[in-house]
């Protein structure tokens, strides 16, 4: 009888042990309903994200823009982004999560209506920037939610089911923004977003609850320092990183202004959440050291991610001429193939395939990718030479986010998850801003590089360059041209030959430079998985 009191005991004690974590665990049509809201959250903040790109040409002529100040659309809401996402965890204890998350459903819908309706291109940026204050929120709580709605055993399943949304997005973005754009007009964009917020805002306040360990703050305790110094620290990074290129860098005042003032805004920052008493956000869970690996992936997650999302399409309208529709369609087997690789590889992680084995796949499969993109572009490079191309891209980016996630966050309990998706999701977007401001500036300077390296073979001195010239003008004077005209006609025509193949060249080294970064990596993370064990479906029911 003794014994078994003592057990009854033990087994309520473990109930209450697991309570703050296994609470908000759903089942059945409650969990999916919660998952599907979940995912169309974060796949609206995500597309939003690349959606507008290929609409600055329109808004530019419909606002009376110019080039630089409607860059801004989207440096407005990147800025806007990257604040909030730290400050996640801290505004869902404050307010709660149900009330946190539908607002910011709402503040991200009634943007979308306002930046529709904008009629100047600065009334539009100070929309976009509220509308990224409300989109960060979305991208990291939708996580935290599908993560905890979900047994231990199971989250990388749940992880693949939000994985969908995060590399998908970026894809569909521009496709979407193309189509809708060259059938509609811009605002459309934007309007899309409004039927889909009205009923996410209605599931998440019907279904979403707040965790347990949510506690409101007094005005006090409220560390509005820490506020001030995150919101300069990436606000500021955000804008070196977004316009640097267009402002030629360190060679612009605001720009090294801005640097400076990021990394003191940094090191202040650290300082202030390192001594607060209720800091707003909980740098001691970096303590983690599944969470520390996790969050340097993300980074190069998201690097690798955006990088290539924005330099195909770039490759494809400026080389090869294509429309943003095509560029954007071209994407698409590559988001088909990581929706229907993530399921599987959730599974792998489930019967306890270690996540690091999968990351340094994924990241092998990703430099494969673009070693391959090295050797296959060419100034005429067709359609279906991306096919496949495109395909291994989708499956290793399949194999990266779930498993990089579920290393990240499942050795973490509580609000301690809420924490570390902020902190991994700041890491992917901050990842996905360096990898274009990179691959933009290194486009710019290996095509002046590669244009001063053809420059002494222009020469008459140089047969091959005579027969050139001669070929030329001798074909564009049979079509009725003066030989002096043919002359400046093919002076002019092998100009655009030597700047369409040093742009050629400069993307190649991207391509290639990103798969030498990736198979570095691999050897990283295998280190790491002999270090930390086999990330079991077993460890993650441990905690």
């Amino acid at each position: 009888m003794a014994l078994s009191l003592r057990a009854s005991g033990a087994a309520k004690s473990r109930e209450v042990m697991v309570q703050p974590e296994d609470s908000l665990v759903e089942y059945g049509a409650r969990r999916v309903i919660i998952t599907l809201t979940a995912i169309f959250c974060a796949l609206l903040e995500i597309v939003d994200t690349t959606i507008v790109n290929v609409a600055l040409a329109d808004m530019k002529g419909n606002l009376g823009a110019t080039l630089n100040e409607v860059g801004w659309v989207i440096t407005a809401y990147a800025i806007g982004n990257v604040i909030v996402v730290p400050m996640t965890s801290w505004l869902s204890q404050q307010f709660g999560r149900r009330n946190y998350f539908g607002a910011s459903v709402i503040l991200f819908t009634v943007c979308s209506f306002l930046c529709g309706n904008a009629t100047g291109i600065w009334e539009l940026v100070a929309f976009r920037f509220i509308q990224g204050l409300g989109g960060g929120a979305l991208l990291v709580t939708s996580q935290t939610i599908i993560t905890e709605s979900y047994p231990a055993e199971k989250r990388g399943m749940a992880q693949a089911f939000y994985g969908l949304g995060v590399i998908i997005g970026p894809t569909l973005g521009p496709p979407l923004g193309g189509y809708i754009t060259t059938n509609f007009s811009w605002p459309y964009i934007f309007y899309i977003n409004i039927p889909i917020g009205i009923i996410a805002a209605l599931l998440v306040f019907e279904f979403v609850r707040s965790p347990r360990f949510s506690e409101k703050k007094s005005s006090s305790d409220i560390d509005f320092l820490g506020i001030i110094l995150l919101a300069v620290f990436v606000g500021s990074l955000q804008y070196v990183l977004e316009r640097g290129h267009e402002d030629d860098w360190f060679a612009s005042p605001l720009i090294v202004i801005l640097s400076v003032t990021a990394l003191m805004g940094f090191l202040c920052f650290i300082w202030r959440e390192l001594v607060a008493e209720h800091p707003i956000v909980e740098l001691r869970v970096l303590k983690n050291g599944n969470l520390r690996i996790g969050t340097a992936l993300s980074f190069v997650l998201g690097f690798g991610l955006y990088g290539s999302t924005f330099i195909i399409p770039l490759y494809t309208q400026t080389i090869l001429g294509w429309t943003a529709l095509q560029a954007g369609e071209l994407m698409i087997p590559s988001a088909i193939t990581t929706a229907i690789f993530m399921p599987f590889v959730g599974r792998m992680l489930t019967k306890g395939i270690p996540a690091q084995l999968l990351v340094a796949l994924g990241m092998l499969l990703f430099a494969i990718y673009s070693i391959w993109g090295y050797y296959i572009i060419t100034p005429d490079t067709s359609a279906q030479n991306f096919f496949w191309l495109l395909i291994v891209r989708g499956v290793g980016m399949g194999m990266l986010f779930i498993p990089i996630t579920t290393l990240s966050l499942s050795t973490l309990k509580g609000k301690e998850i809420g924490e570390g998706a902020a902190f991994t999701g700041m890491m992917r977007q901050l990842g996905g801003s360096f990898g274009v401001a990179v691959i933009t500036t290194l486009i710019a300077r290996q095509n002046f590089a590669h244009r001063v390296d053809f420059l002494p073979h222009i020469t008459n001195s140089n047969p091959a360059f005579t027969q050139k010239l001669h070929g030329l003008e001798a074909a564009f004077m049979s079509k009725g041209m003066t030989p002096d005209i043919a002359h400046s006609s093919a002076l002019k025509a092998i100009e655009y030959s030597i700047s369409k193949q040093s742009a050629v060249l400069s993307y190649m080294d991207i391509f290639l430079w990103l798969g030498i970064m990736f198979i570095i990596f691999v050897p990283v993370i295998l280190l790491a998985r002999q270090r930390k064990g086999k990330l079991s479906a077993e460890a993650m029911s441990a905690h």
